[in-house]
């Protein structure tokens, strides 16, 4: 199985900040917009097997947020980052993809229903394993997050290990939160998709969303799944893919162009390994909240 070639380039923020971007071709009536979770990079093994099992579906655009990989400024987790994203959603329209959804993963999640809620311009919205709300210190797993991100050490250790620069400067204002954003979707279609091993975020911060959302929306509640791209297995990443195609809409299912099965991606070869994530747990049977259907 051959393997699939990125297309790499740098775009650029209004605010001014190099972003790091990969296109991975496909059927021009759907772009998907991947954003990727905290610490993590769109050449990371398992942001670099959600991107190739999506391309399936649709042309894939990743990136990599500011302070993140080979992009330039400093991750304010959460905040600028919308900026990231929506030049990653003019780079689609750029390509000429007609219709455009995004996909975010634990702090992308909410980057993409920020986005969505203030900027808008997309034609769906998945938000997986994400927060609903700010601040949130209730499991070990985010403790240990505050501690890397507020003081000086854990931002140190953050760089020098996770190569992840971190702003050192607080909210001013707070963002808009994730839940609060997802009402403003509204009338495009929202997927609020959540593991009922999350170990970052109960699945009642999946609920939040979901209840704040308007329709059309549904929430997938997965026995099995752990958090974000690395918990997520093919199996996940092809029901997101097939939900995407049908919500955004834009013609028929592309072929695996490049060859990237959902049950096989291959590292990017452009000249940076990808890391290996976690082992990925399949998941069973989704349990579907959409009251619409």
């Amino acid at each position: 199985m051959s393997k699939p070639v990125p297309y790499a380039r740098t775009i650029v923020t209004d605010d001014g900040v190099p972003i790091d971007a990969a296109h991975l071709p496909g059927d021009p009536g759907l772009g998907i917009v991947l954003a990727h979770g905290f610490t993590l990079n769109w050449q990371h093994g398992a942001v670099w097997r959600a991107a190739t099992g999506l391309s399936r579906f649709g042309g894939v655009i990743t990136f990599d947020f500011r302070g993140h990989g080979r992009s330039g400024g400093v991750s304010t987790l959460g905040d600028k980052e919308i900026k990231d994203l929506d030049v990653a959603v003019g780079y689609a329209r750029e390509l000429g993809y007609q219709r455009i959804a995004t996909v975010g993963f634990s702090m992308g999640a909410s980057v993409v229903l920020r986005h969505a809620g203030l900027i808008g311009g997309v034609d769906a919205v998945v938000s997986v394993s994400g927060p609903g709300q700010w601040y949130f210190r209730g499991t070990r797993q985010m403790r240990l997050v505050h501690l890397a991100v507020e003081r000086r050490l854990g931002r140190l250790i953050t760089r020098t290990v996770l190569k992840t620069r971190i702003s050192n400067g607080r909210w001013d204002p707070v963002p808009l939160p994730p839940a609060e954003a997802a009402a403003r979707i509204a009338p495009v279609p929202l997927l609020v998709v959540h593991g009922d091993r999350d170990e970052y975020f109960p699945v009642d911060h999946a609920q939040r969303i979901y209840d704040a959302a308007g329709d059309p929306k549904e929430l997938w509640i997965v026995p099995g799944f752990g958090h974000a791209e690395s918990g997520a297995g093919p199996q996940l990443i092809r029901r997101i893919g097939e939900w995407v195609r049908a919500s955004a809409g834009g013609g028929r299912v592309a072929a695996a162009a490049g060859g990237a099965g959902a049950g096989g991606a291959s590292a990017p070869a452009a000249g940076r390994p990808a890391g290996s994530g976690p082992g990925t747990a399949e998941p069973g049977p989704v349990s579907v909240t959409n009251p619409a259907a």
